[in-house]
């Protein structure tokens, strides 16, 4: 039998400017959500803390990499303090004191195909910044037929979109890169571009867990900071599209 869960008077407090929004369903069902959220740099950073702080029940938080000072620009989840750790256990650290409710599990390990598919969660979110991790995620993401949420920066430019297996390609497909490019070696991030772009990952997140409203599903949000504009792009996959994803 499958274990009962409730909401607390300390969630319905926590959770009370947005449960009228949702209803106490719709709070069970990202209490009971499980999301991977992988990259934990200025994507990673905003996605993490508003899904949290909505009240996602179960987070795995995965990177490989440790604080550096240069990422305390952009990378809100870090300080000072916690230059030199391992950023999932940083990261962990925060988002527990943030939301206890939340369970947060920190893995500090390098992507592979093997380690995602040992994770069993409901969304994929890409947080990474550079196309052979992505990709990896991608085809555990597809390979499970499981939704994953993609986002992307650079300057004060950023995308996303929603891959859903089956009904829009693979990011390979849609992104057709060699697996040997990589991103340059210091990319140029102004810090409010992750933020924005994070947190339209993190809503789509919720709006696939809740399934409310409309997904960037066969649809590309284009940001441009400097206009400032959102576009949105919608595209018709050709049905060869979805061999290159199998």
């Amino acid at each position: 039998m499958a274990e009962r869960v409730e909401l607390s008077e300390f969630e319905r407090e926590l959770y009370s400017r947005q449960l009228e929004l949702i209803g106490e369903e719709g709070q069970l069902k990202l209490k009971k959500a499980r999301v991977l959220v992988a990259g934990l740099g200025g994507l990673g950073s905003a996605v993490s803390i508003y899904l949290a702080a909505m009240g996602v029940g179960n987070l795995y938080v995965l990177d490989r990499e440790v604080v550096e000072v240069s990422n305390l620009q952009r990378q809100v989840l870090y300080s000072i303090d916690d230059l030199g750790k391992p950023k999932p256990l940083a990261a962990a650290e925060k988002l527990k004191k943030l939301n206890p409710n939340t369970n947060v599990q920190p893995i500090y390990a390098e992507v592979s195909e093997s380690l995602l598919s040992s994770i069993d969660v409901d969304v994929y979110v890409d947080a990474f910044d550079n196309w052979p991790a992505r990709f990896v995620l991608d085809k555990v993401a597809w390979s499970k037929r499981k939704p994953l949420v993609h986002g992307g920066v650079r300057g004060f430019y950023g995308q996303v979109t929603v891959v859903l297996p089956g009904v829009t390609p693979c990011l390979r497909a849609l992104f057709p890169i060699s697996d040997e490019t990589r991103e340059e070696s210091t990319l140029q991030v102004f810090p409010t571009t992750p933020g924005i772009i994070g947190l339209i990952e993190a809503l789509e997140t919720a709006k696939i867990i809740l399934g409310m409203g409309n997904l960037l599903v066969n649809k590309l949000l284009v940001y441009n900071g400097l206009q400032p504009s959102f576009e949105v792009i919608e595209f018709k996959p050709d049905p060869r599209m979805f061999e290159r994803c199998q």
